[in-house]
């Protein structure tokens, strides 16, 4: 089993900047794909970034935020720069082991979600 650990989250201005970080634990295969989404209050699951053998943005956070990642630990990083209210959500991290491509990934592992709070 894959544990993900999330942390960063918390409460920023406007025009301010966070840093996640997503840590998988347990038994992983070399190649991965993981992936950062989030939801906001009443509204569906976005997908917002993703690396593996490359990056991927969605166009809402393209050119403020950045994924980062560390094989040798699991480990992706989300720095979010220029922070919007409208980035208001709880953000969470996904993996997919043994798959090194990002883009058609159908994650199997999920973390549980850090919060992200934007204020005016």
């Amino acid at each position: 089993q894959v544990q993900l650990v999330e942390s960063g989250g918390g409460l920023v201005q406007a025009g301010g900047s966070l840093r996640l970080s997503c840590a998988a634990s347990g038994r992983t295969f070399g190649n991965y794909a993981m992936g950062w989404f989030r939801q906001a209050p009443g509204k569906e699951r976005e997908f917002v970034a993703a690396s593996g053998s490359s990056t991927l943005y969605a166009d809402s956070v393209k050119g403020r935020f950045t994924v980062s990642r560390d094989h040798a630990k699991n480990t992706i990083y989300l720095q979010m720069n220029s922070l919007k209210p409208e980035d208001t959500a709880v953000y969470y991290c996904a993996a997919r082991f043994g798959v090194a491509s990002v883009i058609g990934v159908v994650y199997n592992y999920w973390g549980q979600g850090t919060q992200v709070t934007v204020s005016s």
